[in-house]
């Protein structure tokens, strides 16, 4: 990958890590709800989940999806009932205090990493990575390059919006206002799905 190409690729790489998505929307909720060392295991599920499914679909997995697009359909649908589900887990969780000795558990490694199949800005930044910043020819070493860059970045960017969860914990200290923000982060979820809810709706998905 010539340098310039590189370049440009960790500029598409973290301008898409780091802005707003189902992903950071979580992290930042679980932040709040359960500290930066809890959220660690969700968050490099994210990471190495997404890295996981990016070299998947750049090395021949996305094939099929061409070749049977309903597979694609069905993961859309499922990507926005799960989405909808986490929001409502999100409105439910009980606020940190010291009252409270059960909580849900943060999200796992596992869950993170397979929730990237289901995440409709995931499949975004995967086939614009694939599509912009792979040739055809050196496929394999350019996947390899595209992925492992992309790890890189994402990384910290994740990272950013749980420590930034950490920091609003600490502004948000009573009960009740750590429930209205799970409201809110709830709200956010289920307005990510919007678009692909009102294409269903048209016909278009």
């Amino acid at each position: 990958m010539p340098f310039d190409t590189l370049l440009a690729f960790i500029g598409y790489a973290f301008v898409t890590s780091i802005t707003p998505g189902p992903n950071n929307t979580m992290l930042l909720a679980s932040g709040v709800n359960f500290g930066l060392r809890r959220s660690l295991p969700h968050a490099l599920g994210i990471n190495l989940g997404f890295g996981a499914m990016l070299a998947a679909i750049g090395l021949g997995l996305g094939a099929i999806f061409i070749q049977i697009p309903q597979l694609f359909d069905l993961l859309r649908v499922v990507g926005i009932a799960y989405l909808l589900y986490l929001a409502w887990l999100i409105a439910r969780d009980d606020p940190m205090s010291a009252q409270t000795t059960v909580m849900r558990a943060p999200m796992s490694f596992l869950g993170a990493a397979a929730f990237q199949w289901v995440n409709p800005k995931a499949w975004i930044m995967v086939m614009g990575a694939i599509t912009t910043y792979v040739p055809a020819d050196g496929r394999w070493q350019s996947i390899a390059i595209v992925t492992v860059v992309y790890v890189l970045v994402n990384a910290p960017c994740i990272l950013a919006w749980a420590g930034f969860g950490v920091v609003l914990r600490g502004y948000l200290g009573r009960p009740g206002s750590v429930r209205w923000f799970n409201y809110a982060m709830a709200l956010i979820l289920c307005l990510s799905v919007y678009p692909n809810i009102a294409a269903l709706w048209r016909g278009n998905f």
